[in-house]
């Protein structure tokens, strides 16, 4: 087996009993918790039907099944046993629930674990720090909206730019206009499933330039469908970081770990996603 699976595993994926059920995950937690035994699982860790979860008093724990949306909040002092569709007390207040439109699969999961352990893995290494990019959002890759907010390092241009934002291979540009303080958000929505690249200048000469592209329609509708307020409940913006992932919107995805990590800095895994 390679060894980025046992990576994994150690990063992100709690054991499960031999030959048992995977049934949900974790989606918060505080305090001390255990699962069979085993102290603090990881967030996003699995959980499988048959086992055990002690939450000490003042502690916290939050699981949701992946079938169903429906997430348990266990509050300790108390004991509590997976089963297939839900989280029952042995002894102890019951579990809260909450019903959630979410369905996560495992491969997202998997996914963010993978991005996980590779940036452990890089962090690790002895390598020179780059230059800081002058084009900052979007800089690459698949972004989650169709009408971003251009970002760009304002110590590395002049108080005002020209922002162009452009179709491969067309002459005509899509928006252009005057830009200053280092963002600039497109007044017109941009096409679904389409790539674009996008510049800034001054006095006609070109300070940096960036290629993306918009998710597919029915990507974009359900990033929309799902976005949580900025007060949602915690697993609600830890999911949609999971999603945005799965959906190859890895820039917002790490922007979304970053403010959960600056929230949480209880959950290192949170500030390992970030980068």
């Amino acid at each position: 087996m390679r060894k980025i699976t046992s990576t994994l595993a150690v990063l992100l994926f709690a054991a499960a009993p031999a030959f048992s059920q995977t049934v949900a995950f974790v989606t918060n937690l505080m305090g001390e918790v255990a699962i069979d035994g085993s102290p603090r699982p990881a967030l996003l860790a699995e959980v499988a039907k048959g086992q055990k979860i002690s939450v000490a008093r003042e502690s916290a724990l939050s699981v949701m099944y992946a079938a169903s949306g429906k997430e348990y909040v266990l509050k300790g002092p108390g004991e509590f046993l997976v089963k297939d569709t839900e989280v029952a007390a042995a002894n102890g207040m019951p579990p809260i629930v909450r019903t959630t439109e979410w369905r996560t699969n495992s491969k997202a999961l998997e996914s963010v674990a993978q991005t996980s352990a590779a940036s452990v893995r890089m962090r690790s290494l002895a390598l020179s720090k780059p230059a800081a990019p002058v084009m900052l959002f979007p800089a690459s890759g698949r972004i989650a909206t169709l009408q971003p907010t251009l970002r760009w390092r304002a110590d590395a241009a002049p108080p005002s730019v020209e922002v162009a934002v452009y179709v491969p291979g067309e002459e005509k540009a899509v928006h252009t206009s005057v830009a200053a303080d280092g963002s600039y958000r497109l007044p017109v929505a941009l096409k679904a499933d389409t790539e674009y690249v996008w510049t800034i200048a001054s006095a006609g000469q070109e300070l940096g330039s960036a290629r993306f592209r918009t998710l597919s329609a029915d990507a974009q509708q359900k990033v929309d469908a799902h976005r949580p307020a900025d007060r949602a409940e915690f697993s609600d913006r830890v999911l949609f970081a999971v999603m945005l992932q799965e959906v190859g919107a890895q820039q917002e995805a790490r922007e979304s770990w970053m403010r959960l990590a600056q929230e949480r800095a209880d959950l290192p895994e949170l500030a390992t996603l970030a980068k």
